[in-house]
């Protein structure tokens, strides 16, 4: 686990106007890649900490959550089990057979009551049961936050508080969790900006509010960069993700990072960000998602 990721300038984005750089989390682990660490990082020790056998968490046929929550568990000595938006029956994906080949045990819930059987679920960290230690989905939630606000206090402790340096912070918004956090380690003078990866994301907003400890901090989040909705994507986009590969060597993906890029690069065009700014652009990692395209869509 590198502790301390790689930023990286992107000459791609660049200007005389205006300074673009990456943080490179995609690079701090092969595995449990980009944020997935540090949302999943205190939940692992809440579960070992209550002496749990087995911890246990949710996600779709390409989470990239399930992987590093398998592979995460495993290195710290913990049963993992994975309840699954899919039905028992259906083709495992490459995700789940590698979540399956680091010990994960999966529970298929279908995906017409999904939500509701989780809910219940994780009802069971309030209850007797202690076996089993419940996170929701992509680890939202205070301590998923409180994880995910390390990205930048860990990466300052170790570096000086540069990150302040950056006027705009942006990342992609799944389930608010990172974005959440980041905003709990930011300081007053910068600005935050979510891209939501869902389409008509209603509740997004009041669910990154609920996780949020200072208010001090400017955030926006900008929800036309969905190309369609979760894990939907777009010619315009492969292109852009095909192109941002062959200038930068920045491996992205469909369901995040590559809408993050592709909404700066148009955020430029339309002169969004303000004359001699200082733009960070957080690489949250994660490649699954390209795993359900065909081969050769993509260049890398």
């Amino acid at each position: 686990m590198d502790p301390n990721p790689l930023i990286e300038s992107i000459p791609y984005f660049s200007t005389n106007a205006l300074h673009v750089d990456c943080l490179r989390l995609d690079q701090i682990h092969p595995i449990v890649s980009g944020n997935k660490w540090y949302k999943l990082r205190f939940y692992i020790q809440a579960a070992i900490d209550s002496n749990a056998h087995t911890i246990a968490s949710f996600g779709g046929p390409y989470s990239n959550h399930l992987v590093a929550l398998a592979y995460a568990a495993k290195q710290n000595g913990l049963k993992s089990r994975g309840y699954v938006r899919s039905n028992k029956g259906e083709p495992i994906t490459p995700s789940l057979q590698e979540a399956i080949d680091y010990g994960m045990e999966l529970v298929y819930l279908g995906r017409n009551n999904f939500q509701e059987q989780k809910k219940a679920l994780l009802q069971n960290n309030e209850s007797a049961e202690n076996n089993v230690y419940y996170v929701d989905e992509g680890g939202y939630g205070a301590i998923g936050a409180k994880g995910a606000s390390t990205i930048i206090i860990d990466w300052n402790n170790e570096n000086g508080n540069k990150l302040h340096a950056y006027d705009t912070l942006l990342c992609a918004v799944g389930t608010g969790t990172m974005i959440a956090g980041i905003i709990n380690a930011a300081s007053s003078n910068q600005k935050i900006i979510g891209i939501p990866v869902l389409k008509n994301e209603g509740s997004i907003g009041s669910e990154i509010q609920q996780l949020i400890l200072q208010t001090n901090v400017q955030y926006e989040l900008l929800h036309e960069f969905h190309e369609g909705g979760y894990a939907k994507t777009s010619k315009a986009q492969i292109e852009f993700m095909n192109a941002f590969w062959e200038a930068t060597k920045i491996p992205t993906d469909i369901v995040y990072t590559g809408k993050v890029f592709y909404a700066v690069q148009q955020l430029i065009n339309k002169q969004y960000f303000l004359p001699a700014s200082k733009v960070l652009v957080i690489h949250s990692g994660g490649l699954q998602g390209n795993r359900s395209l065909a081969k050769g869509v993509l260049n890398f």
